[in-house]
């Protein structure tokens, strides 16, 4: 998996992020403090968002978009705190995994 935070996003990325979004998104972005993105297989971001949210207060949205390499893209959105705690959480979990294996 690939993760990325971005602080305090621009509106050009709000804007692009919105388009992907897709039409069924009715959330203002305009106040969001971080967006967490995180990107790779559909089984580990189904987990990741489960985590994510269960963890802190955040929003998750699948990004919409076509990946050769069939990877798919979340995006965390949240105050800059909690999008940090939320990618850790997903981390640290993934880790877990790994080590009972």
């Amino acid at each position: 998996m690939e993760f990325r935070i971005i602080k305090s996003p621009s509106k050009g990325t709000i804007d692009i992020l919105m388009k992907r979004l897709g039409i069924n998104v009715s959330n203002d972005l305009s106040c969001v403090g971080a967006i967490g993105l995180v990107q790779g297989r559909m089984i580990d971001m189904i987990c990741a968002v489960d985590i994510a949210e269960k963890a802190v207060d955040v929003t998750v949205s699948d990004i919409k978009g076509s990946c050769p390499q069939n990877m798919i893209m979340i995006a965390i959105f949240g105050d800059t705190a909690s999008v940090e705690s939320a990618i850790l959480e997903i981390k640290c979990n993934l880790k877990k995994e790994k080590a009972i294996c």
